[in-house]
Protein backbone atom coordinates (compact mmCIF):
# COMPACT_ATOMS: atom_id res chain seq x y z
CA UNK A 1 0.00 0.00 0.00
CA UNK A 2 0.96 3.67 -0.80
CA UNK A 3 3.82 2.42 -3.27
CA UNK A 4 4.08 1.10 -7.28
CA UNK A 5 5.51 -1.32 -9.22
CA UNK A 6 8.01 0.07 -11.82
CA UNK A 7 9.90 -1.91 -15.01
CA UNK A 8 12.98 -0.45 -15.42
CA UNK A 9 13.74 1.56 -18.55
CA UNK A 10 16.83 3.16 -17.87
CA UNK A 11 19.33 3.85 -14.52
CA UNK A 12 21.98 6.26 -13.89
CA UNK A 13 25.31 5.50 -12.01
CA UNK A 14 25.71 7.96 -9.90
CA UNK A 15 29.89 8.10 -9.63
CA UNK A 16 30.65 9.90 -6.22
CA UNK A 17 27.87 8.40 -4.11
CA UNK A 18 28.24 4.84 -5.51
CA UNK A 19 32.14 4.07 -5.41
CA UNK A 20 31.81 5.57 -1.74
CA UNK A 21 29.20 3.06 -0.72
CA UNK A 22 31.28 0.66 -2.57
CA UNK A 23 34.59 1.33 -0.83
CA UNK A 24 32.79 1.49 2.55
CA UNK A 25 31.68 -2.06 2.03
CA UNK A 26 35.56 -2.89 0.97
CA UNK A 27 36.75 -1.24 4.11
CA UNK A 28 37.95 -3.11 7.51
CA UNK A 29 36.18 -2.97 10.56
CA UNK A 30 38.66 0.15 11.51
CA UNK A 31 38.12 1.77 8.49
CA UNK A 32 34.04 1.96 8.68
CA UNK A 33 34.54 2.78 12.27
CA UNK A 34 36.74 5.84 11.11
CA UNK A 35 34.14 6.90 8.84
CA UNK A 36 31.27 6.92 11.22
CA UNK A 37 32.34 8.06 14.68
CA UNK A 38 28.59 8.91 15.58
CA UNK A 39 28.18 4.91 15.08
CA UNK A 40 30.85 4.47 17.28
CA UNK A 41 29.63 6.05 19.93
CA UNK A 42 26.03 4.43 19.87
CA UNK A 43 28.28 1.22 20.01
CA UNK A 44 29.70 1.78 22.98
CA UNK A 45 26.35 2.62 24.68
CA UNK A 46 25.05 -0.40 23.66
CA UNK A 47 28.03 -1.95 25.34
CA UNK A 48 27.45 0.29 28.37
CA UNK A 49 23.37 -1.28 28.46
CA UNK A 50 23.52 -4.33 26.94
CA UNK A 51 27.14 -6.19 27.43
CA UNK A 52 30.12 -6.32 24.76
CA UNK A 53 28.80 -9.99 23.02
CA UNK A 54 25.08 -8.07 22.38
CA UNK A 55 27.01 -5.14 20.73
CA UNK A 56 29.30 -7.25 18.26
CA UNK A 57 26.15 -9.54 17.23
CA UNK A 58 24.39 -6.08 16.59
CA UNK A 59 27.50 -4.58 14.94
CA UNK A 60 28.18 -7.82 12.78
CA UNK A 61 24.29 -8.04 11.93
CA UNK A 62 24.24 -4.59 10.36
CA UNK A 63 27.45 -4.91 8.61
CA UNK A 64 26.22 -7.86 7.26
CA UNK A 65 23.15 -7.03 5.12
CA UNK A 66 23.87 -5.54 1.94
CA UNK A 67 22.88 -2.50 0.92
CA UNK A 68 21.34 -1.82 -2.56
CA UNK A 69 22.57 0.36 -5.64
CA UNK A 70 21.61 3.51 -7.23
CA UNK A 71 19.06 5.61 -6.46
CA UNK A 72 18.40 7.13 -10.04
CA UNK A 73 15.90 5.14 -11.45
CA UNK A 74 12.90 5.53 -14.27
CA UNK A 75 10.30 3.16 -15.77
CA UNK A 76 6.76 1.86 -16.64
CA UNK A 77 4.28 1.45 -14.26
CA UNK A 78 3.11 -2.14 -14.21
CA UNK A 79 1.47 -2.29 -10.69
CA UNK A 80 0.11 -1.16 -7.27
CA UNK A 81 -0.70 2.54 -8.89
CA UNK A 82 -3.34 4.97 -7.78
CA UNK A 83 -1.99 8.34 -9.20
CA UNK A 84 -0.19 6.73 -11.86
CA UNK A 85 -1.90 4.85 -14.48
CA UNK A 86 -0.36 1.35 -15.22
CA UNK A 87 1.63 1.94 -18.40
CA UNK A 88 3.15 5.65 -17.07
CA UNK A 89 6.41 6.61 -17.25
CA UNK A 90 8.22 7.66 -13.72
CA UNK A 91 11.53 8.69 -12.52
CA UNK A 92 11.99 7.56 -8.99
CA UNK A 93 14.65 6.94 -6.50
CA UNK A 94 14.76 3.36 -7.24
CA UNK A 95 18.07 1.14 -7.75
CA UNK A 96 19.77 -0.32 -10.34
CA UNK A 97 16.77 -3.59 -10.98
CA UNK A 98 14.89 -5.15 -13.14
CA UNK A 99 11.56 -4.24 -11.09
CA UNK A 100 11.29 -1.77 -8.37
CA UNK A 101 8.77 -0.81 -5.87
CA UNK A 102 9.01 2.92 -4.77
CA UNK A 103 6.50 5.18 -2.55
CA UNK A 104 4.00 7.30 -4.22
CA UNK A 105 5.77 10.28 -3.08
CA UNK A 106 9.09 9.57 -4.37
CA UNK A 107 8.08 9.48 -7.74
CA UNK A 108 7.22 12.06 -10.26
CA UNK A 109 5.67 11.42 -13.76
CA UNK A 110 7.71 11.73 -16.96
CA UNK A 111 6.62 14.53 -19.38
CA UNK A 112 6.53 13.04 -22.88
CA UNK A 113 8.96 15.66 -24.28
CA UNK A 114 11.56 14.50 -21.50
CA UNK A 115 13.50 10.91 -22.41
CA UNK A 116 13.72 7.92 -20.68
CA UNK A 117 18.10 8.66 -20.32
CA UNK A 118 17.54 12.76 -19.27
CA UNK A 119 14.69 11.45 -17.10
CA UNK A 120 17.14 9.28 -15.44
CA UNK A 121 19.20 12.72 -13.49
CA UNK A 122 15.85 13.59 -11.94
CA UNK A 123 16.80 12.84 -8.79
CA UNK A 124 20.35 14.09 -8.77
CA UNK A 125 18.54 17.06 -10.13
CA UNK A 126 16.34 17.20 -7.01
CA UNK A 127 19.32 17.41 -5.04
CA UNK A 128 20.64 20.28 -6.61
CA UNK A 129 17.78 22.59 -7.04
CA UNK A 130 16.97 21.71 -2.92
CA UNK A 131 20.56 23.85 -2.64
CA UNK A 132 19.39 26.41 -4.99
CA UNK A 133 16.20 26.90 -2.68
CA UNK A 134 17.94 27.12 0.74
CA UNK A 135 20.13 29.84 -0.98
CA UNK A 136 17.15 31.71 -2.33
CA UNK A 137 18.84 33.34 -5.13
CA UNK A 138 17.02 36.13 -6.99
CA UNK A 139 17.71 37.83 -10.63
CA UNK A 140 20.60 38.78 -11.41
CA UNK A 141 22.36 37.66 -8.32
CA UNK A 142 26.41 36.37 -8.55
CA UNK A 143 26.54 32.69 -7.40
CA UNK A 144 29.50 30.52 -6.80
CA UNK A 145 29.10 26.48 -7.74
CA UNK A 146 32.52 25.05 -6.01
CA UNK A 147 32.64 21.61 -7.43
CA UNK A 148 31.57 20.67 -11.12
CA UNK A 149 30.50 16.93 -10.39
CA UNK A 150 27.73 15.55 -11.83
CA UNK A 151 25.82 17.95 -9.45
CA UNK A 152 27.33 20.68 -9.60
CA UNK A 153 27.02 21.12 -13.32
CA UNK A 154 23.53 20.45 -12.91
CA UNK A 155 23.37 23.37 -10.59
CA UNK A 156 24.94 25.94 -12.62
CA UNK A 157 22.24 25.07 -15.61
CA UNK A 158 19.35 25.50 -12.82
CA UNK A 159 20.97 28.93 -11.63
CA UNK A 160 21.03 29.88 -14.72
CA UNK A 161 17.84 29.47 -15.53
CA UNK A 162 16.82 31.12 -12.66
CA UNK A 163 18.39 34.14 -13.79
CA UNK A 164 22.13 34.43 -12.09
CA UNK A 165 25.48 34.76 -13.33
CA UNK A 166 27.30 31.75 -12.31
CA UNK A 167 31.24 30.85 -11.40
CA UNK A 168 31.92 27.70 -11.45
CA UNK A 169 35.09 26.10 -9.44
CA UNK A 170 36.71 22.78 -10.47
CA UNK A 171 39.86 21.01 -10.62
CA UNK A 172 39.19 19.25 -13.75
CA UNK A 173 39.10 20.80 -17.13
CA UNK A 174 36.40 18.83 -18.43
CA UNK A 175 34.31 19.63 -15.88
CA UNK A 176 35.20 23.32 -16.68
CA UNK A 177 34.22 23.18 -20.34
CA UNK A 178 31.43 21.59 -19.77
CA UNK A 179 30.09 24.44 -16.97
CA UNK A 180 31.18 26.74 -19.60
CA UNK A 181 28.73 25.27 -22.40
CA UNK A 182 26.17 26.02 -19.96
CA UNK A 183 26.80 29.31 -19.46
CA UNK A 184 29.14 29.91 -16.67
CA UNK A 185 32.28 31.49 -16.23
CA UNK A 186 34.37 28.94 -14.28
CA UNK A 187 37.97 29.05 -12.34
CA UNK A 188 39.96 25.53 -13.67
CA UNK A 189 42.10 25.09 -10.23
CA UNK A 190 44.56 22.52 -12.64
CA UNK A 191 45.56 25.67 -14.96
CA UNK A 192 46.52 27.89 -11.68
CA UNK A 193 43.37 29.27 -11.28
CA UNK A 194 42.82 30.68 -8.04
CA UNK A 195 39.02 30.64 -6.20
CA UNK A 196 39.21 33.98 -4.55
CA UNK A 197 40.73 35.70 -7.44
CA UNK A 198 38.16 34.40 -9.91
CA UNK A 199 35.40 35.45 -7.35
CA UNK A 200 36.99 38.98 -6.82
CA UNK A 201 36.95 39.05 -10.41
CA UNK A 202 33.35 37.85 -10.92
CA UNK A 203 31.77 39.81 -8.53
CA UNK A 204 34.01 43.44 -9.31
CA UNK A 205 35.35 43.32 -6.07
CA UNK A 206 32.11 43.39 -4.12
CA UNK A 207 32.10 40.17 -3.14
CA UNK A 208 29.52 37.16 -4.85
CA UNK A 209 25.72 36.79 -2.93
CA UNK A 210 25.68 33.25 -2.57
CA UNK A 211 27.69 30.05 -2.59
CA UNK A 212 26.68 26.84 -3.53
CA UNK A 213 29.50 23.86 -1.83
CA UNK A 214 28.62 20.75 -4.58
CA UNK A 215 32.28 19.24 -3.72
CA UNK A 216 33.18 16.14 -2.25
CA UNK A 217 36.47 16.85 -0.11
CA UNK A 218 38.07 16.52 3.90
CA UNK A 219 39.56 19.53 3.40
CA UNK A 220 37.61 22.65 5.48
CA UNK A 221 39.79 25.25 3.06
CA UNK A 222 36.11 25.05 0.68
CA UNK A 223 33.90 26.26 3.41
CA UNK A 224 36.94 28.92 4.28
CA UNK A 225 37.10 30.06 0.85
CA UNK A 226 32.99 30.07 0.04
CA UNK A 227 32.80 32.75 3.35
CA UNK A 228 35.70 34.39 2.28
CA UNK A 229 34.53 35.21 -1.13
CA UNK A 230 30.71 36.04 -0.11
CA UNK A 231 30.05 39.97 0.81
CA UNK A 232 28.31 40.64 3.71
CA UNK A 233 25.14 39.11 4.84
CA UNK A 234 25.95 36.46 1.63
CA UNK A 235 24.72 32.91 2.14
CA UNK A 236 26.68 29.63 2.13
CA UNK A 237 24.81 26.09 1.35
CA UNK A 238 26.46 22.84 1.31
CA UNK A 239 24.58 20.45 -1.12
CA UNK A 240 28.14 18.29 -0.99
CA UNK A 241 30.25 16.97 2.18
CA UNK A 242 33.38 18.68 3.08
CA UNK A 243 34.79 19.85 6.29
CA UNK A 244 33.23 21.82 8.67
CA UNK A 245 35.84 23.06 11.52
CA UNK A 246 34.33 26.47 10.64
CA UNK A 247 36.25 29.83 11.80
CA UNK A 248 34.28 32.15 13.70
CA UNK A 249 35.91 35.05 12.48
CA UNK A 250 34.96 34.19 8.12
CA UNK A 251 31.18 34.41 9.20
CA UNK A 252 31.36 36.86 12.34
CA UNK A 253 32.49 40.02 10.82
CA UNK A 254 29.89 39.98 7.42
CA UNK A 255 27.38 38.19 9.28
CA UNK A 256 26.91 35.31 6.70
CA UNK A 257 24.27 32.43 6.88
CA UNK A 258 25.52 28.84 6.24
CA UNK A 259 23.29 25.80 5.88
CA UNK A 260 23.18 22.28 5.00
CA UNK A 261 21.09 21.17 2.52
CA UNK A 262 18.66 17.61 3.06
CA UNK A 263 18.60 15.21 -0.30
CA UNK A 264 15.59 16.14 -2.26
CA UNK A 265 13.87 18.35 0.11
CA UNK A 266 11.23 18.44 2.70
CA UNK A 267 9.60 14.79 3.35
CA UNK A 268 13.23 13.34 3.09
CA UNK A 269 13.39 11.02 5.52
CA UNK A 270 9.63 11.49 7.32
CA UNK A 271 8.41 8.10 7.37
CA UNK A 272 5.03 9.53 7.61
CA UNK A 273 5.62 11.31 3.92
CA UNK A 274 7.76 8.95 2.45
CA UNK A 275 6.21 5.32 4.05
CA UNK A 276 2.54 6.14 4.10
CA UNK A 277 2.23 8.84 1.45
CA UNK A 278 1.02 11.61 3.97
CA UNK A 279 1.64 14.83 1.80
CA UNK A 280 2.31 18.02 3.03
CA UNK A 281 -0.36 20.84 2.30
CA UNK A 282 0.74 22.80 -0.78
CA UNK A 283 0.05 26.44 0.91
CA UNK A 284 2.63 25.56 4.15
CA UNK A 285 5.73 23.51 1.84
CA UNK A 286 5.39 24.48 -1.42
CA UNK A 287 8.18 22.52 -2.43
CA UNK A 288 8.32 18.80 -1.47
CA UNK A 289 11.23 16.16 -2.78
CA UNK A 290 7.84 15.01 -4.90
CA UNK A 291 7.30 18.62 -6.23
CA UNK A 292 10.95 19.17 -6.43
CA UNK A 293 11.31 16.15 -8.86
CA UNK A 294 8.32 17.54 -10.60
CA UNK A 295 10.21 20.87 -11.15
CA UNK A 296 13.07 19.63 -12.50
CA UNK A 297 11.15 17.31 -15.04
CA UNK A 298 9.85 20.81 -16.23
CA UNK A 299 13.08 22.50 -16.70
CA UNK A 300 14.32 19.38 -19.08
CA UNK A 301 10.72 19.58 -20.69
CA UNK A 302 11.88 23.04 -21.31
CA UNK A 303 14.88 22.81 -22.79
CA UNK A 304 17.12 24.50 -19.49
CA UNK A 305 18.86 20.97 -18.21
CA UNK A 306 20.55 19.71 -20.58
CA UNK A 307 21.56 15.86 -19.74
CA UNK A 308 23.32 14.76 -22.93
CA UNK A 309 27.17 15.78 -22.29
CA UNK A 310 27.06 14.18 -18.89
CA UNK A 311 26.64 10.62 -19.88
CA UNK A 312 30.28 8.99 -19.98
CA UNK A 313 29.43 5.19 -20.40
CA UNK A 314 26.54 3.57 -22.04
CA UNK A 315 26.11 0.23 -20.58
Amino acid sequence: EGKILVETTKTLVSLGTEKMLLDFGKGSLLEKARLQPDKVKQVLQKVKTDGFMAAVDAVKSKLSQPIPLGYCNVGVVTGGAQKYPEGARVASNGGHAEVVSVPDNLCARIPDEVSDESAAFTVVGAIGLQGVRLLEPTLGEKVVVMGLGLIGLLTVQMLKANGCQVLGVDLDPEKCALAKSFGAEVCDLSKGGEALVSAEEFSDGHGVDGVLITASAKTDRIVHEAATMCRKRGRIVLVGVVGLKLQRDDFYKKELSFQVSCSYGPGRYDPQYEAKGIDYPRPFVRWTEQRNLEAVLSLMAEGKIITDPLVSHRF
